[in-house]
């Protein structure tokens, strides 16, 4: 079976590299005539990049990233809090990373190469339709293709979602936004995010490599369509921030947009499935876009996978929605908070952002819980179809990330665990659970460590899929019940 993914940008990468990993074939097209040169999303956290680092795709850019150790926030020209973001906790070992999407994305397209893929670029997807075959792609110079499985990456204004009739549905959170990458020698570390509060208005100034600076603001009443973004943001660094005098050297890019709040009726409908920004898009406040996009793409990859090899039924899809449409439920929910109260809607609003949230900030507890929960590592999937079962003692449950350790290979080296994952199962184990394994999911898609303790069986994306001390009947009656074959 083939597989068709509409979208070259991270989202359709990670899921393109998954399944290419896994050994399947895939199509990968897109209808700009090249890679985009605008920055756009701007922070791999944690989460992010560690799916990067699973799929081989993480290579330099934590070196070629800019390490962000706070977020200093300003109340009516007074530094009022610093909410520490660089924090290395029980749960957090990395930092979050500040830096171009386009630089993720050409780090991605390097291991898709890698894994003999490529982008079709110019290849615009006008329509779809689905039939008993599969869908048949129709693109803008009238050519017609067929797929076994089409997957839309393909942004907001996702062609895929709206050639098969899935809502989009939503409503605008603010009116109106501006945002410029310029370079600029502005006196402020390069470490830190800053962010100026007064009232209605706001300024945020986020440090890139290379002395780019991205400026955000809402726009000023009165801007207009054909306004100077870029000379508007130097005045607002004068009159917000109190930093006179700034130069604005170069313009990267600047942008006006409002910021959306939507989620897609469903993820999947037939062979078609959604994935990153054409099923949810929210407020960039958090940056947790471009991750939930790859957290999206990293836990379809291995059930299409499974799917579309034939060791498993198309019902494993199901879970794909079951387990990621509530965690962009969540991520809509709290980045909506976060923007209704950053932007100060309403006089209580912007009392309690001034006089509680922002000293709130300061306090340990709160700095920890904010960048544990941001870091995207707290993920779960306990709850949802493929987790649960009884309780366990200590360590993960069924749905759980399973943090990375050193593990030791049958010959007796070394490795991560996390390096195992990606495009295969980890089965910490024996021999016989080993057999099972391989024969249910794919002898190529496992790898087996030896282990002292309970057996373990490790989805690619990194959660625990089945743990015991049972024999290896019990895991290959949990595989019949997940793969339904």
């Amino acid at each position: 079976m083939d597989i068709t993914v509409v979208g070259a940008g991270p989202t359709g990468l990670v899921l393109a590299c998954g399944l290419l990993g896994a050994g399947l074939q895939v199509r990968v097209v897109d209808g700009a005539d090249g890679p985009a040169v605008t920055s756009r999303a701007l922070g791999l956290q944690p989460r992010g990049a560690e799916v990067l680092d699973r799929l081989g795709a993480l290579g330099d850019l934590p070196e070629r990233s800019i390490g962000i150790d706070r977020i200093a926030l300003h109340v009516n020209g007074k530094p009022l809090g610093a909410l520490k973001v660089g924090q290395v906790t029980k749960l957090v070992k990395r930092r979050g990373l500040m830096i171009s999407q386009t630089e993720v994305e050409g780090q991605l397209r390097e291991r898709l190469a890698e894994l003999g893929g490529a982008v079709e670029w110019g290849t615009s997807l006008v329509d779809a339709h689905q039939d008993a075959r599969g869908v048949r792609l129709t693109t803008a110079d009238g050519r017609e293709s067929r797929t076994d499985w089409l997957v839309g990456c393909d942004g907001a204004h996702s062609v895929v979602r709206k050639a098969s009739g899935i809502g989009f549905p939503g409503a605008p959170l603010v009116e109106r936004f501006l945002l410029a990458d310029v370079v600029a020698d502005l006196p402020l570390e390069r470490d830190v995010v800053a962010v100026w509060l007064s009232g209605e208005d706001m300024l945020a100034a986020f440090p890139l490599p290379g002395g780019v600076w991205r400026l955000m603001a809402p726009a000023p009443a009165g801007f207009r369509d054909d306004g100077d973004i870029a000379a508007v943001m130097a005045g607002l660094l004068r009159d917000r921030a109190a930093l006179p005098d700034v130069v604005v050297a170069s313009t990267a890019w600047t942008s006006s947009f409002r910021f959306h709040r939507r989620l897609a009726d469903t993820y999947c409908r037939g062979r078609v499935l959604l994935a990153g920004d054409a099923a949810h898009i929210h407020s960039p406040f958090g940056g947790q876009g471009m991750n939930t996009g790859l957290g999206d793409a990293e836990n379809l990859a291995w059930k299409l996978a499974l799917v579309a090899s034939g060791h498993a039924e198309a019902a494993l899809l199901d879970t794909y929605e079951a387990e990621r449409r509530p965690i962009a439920e969540g991520v809509l929910s709290s980045t909506s908070g976060m923007t209704r109260l950053i932007v100060g809607e309403s006089a209580t609003a912007r009392f309690l952002r001034d006089h509680v949230l922002v000293p709130m900030m300061n306090r340990g507890f709160v700095q920890k819980a904010i960048w544990e929960k941001s870091s995207q590592l707290k993920v779960t999937y306990r709850g949802g179809p493929l987790g649960g079962g009884h309780r366990f003692g200590r360590g993960p449950r069924p749905g759980d990330r399973v943090p990375d350790r050193q593990c030791a290979r049958a010959d007796g080296t070394g490795t991560r665990l996390h390096a195992e994952l990606g495009s295969r199962w980890v089965l910490l184990g024996g021999a016989d659970h080993a057999l099972v394994a391989r024969k249910r999911l794919g002898e190529e898609r496992v790898t087996v460590l030896p282990t002292d303790g309970e057996t373990e069986l490790i989805r690619p994306d990194g959660h625990l899929a089945w743990r015991g001390h049972g024999g290896p009947d019990a895991l290959d009656s949990w595989l019949t019940g997940i793969l339904g074959t």
